[in-house]
């Protein structure tokens, strides 16, 4: 790992001026932005082999938007958001899908999706109850506006406002959770809808060194922290 890349604090309007600053210097805490955020819980861990922690107090909740009130995420996470879905003009034509889930809710759409698509469709696209990110309220799932929105798997293109979605979503926080080439790290097929936010500066640097959670985690734990530039 080198450099990473972080834009200045006129970004969410030009997304034009940029600072370097060394890898080992923001993994140290020395962000200069007001993004800083040290690090804890928006990094924690869930899959199959790190279920949330019991018992977990609920987070502080709120809508991810006006439109959507009954689609809560953590305070932080709904707020930045928010803040992307403005400034990228958004208008609508993205809309939330599926934000924090109580475990309770987690288990009936588990439970529904095993009784409706079968068991190895659940197993590749539907997280195991308590294992799941959603109920940390940290994880969105968002799909491109239409009549008609699958709830388990929503259409979320590459392209257009989707695609600069995906573009910027990084400089507000977000990662994309599921990769379609990272299956067999994450345990979890190709999910282009589902978002996760870690906070600044995680996101960039997962981003630019094209890691996910699982590595990244890791390679902090490794010491990553306290490596140089």
């Amino acid at each position: 790992m080198g450099r990473v890349y972080i834009q200045s604090e006129n970004r969410r309007k030009e997304y034009k001026e940029s600072r370097e600053v060394p890898l080992g210097t923001v993994m140290l805490g020395d962000f200069f932005s007001k993004d800083r955020e040290p690090l804890g819980e928006r990094l924690m861990l869930v899959n199959a082999s790190h279920p949330i922690p019991q018992p977990m107090n609920r987070p502080s909740l709120i809508p991810v938007c006006d439109e959507y009130p009954e689609i809560l995420m953590e305070e932080t996470a709904a707020q930045a958001l928010k803040r992307l879905l403005r400034d990228i003009g958004s208008g609508g034509r993205i809309v939330p899908v599926s934000g924090w889930r109580s475990h309770e809710e987690q288990q009936k759409i588990w439970d529904d999706t095993a009784a409706e698509r079968g068991i190895d469709f659940t197993r590749k696209y539907v997280a195991v109850p308590g294992c799941s990110e959603h109920e940390t309220g940290l994880a969105i799932d968002l799909a491109e506006n239409a009549p008609d929105i699958d709830f388990i798997c929503p259409e979320f293109p590459e392209t257009g406002i989707c695609g600069l979605f995906r573009r910027m979503a990084p400089y507000y926080g977000f990662v994309l959770r599921y990769p379609k080439d990272k299956q067999d790290v994450t345990g979890i097929g190709n999910e282009p809808w589902h978002f996760r936010y870690v906070g600044m500066p995680h996101a960039l640097i997962m981003q630019r060194e094209g890691l996910v959670l699982e590595e990244y985690v890791d390679w902090l734990e490794k010491g990553g922290r306290q490596k140089g530039a």
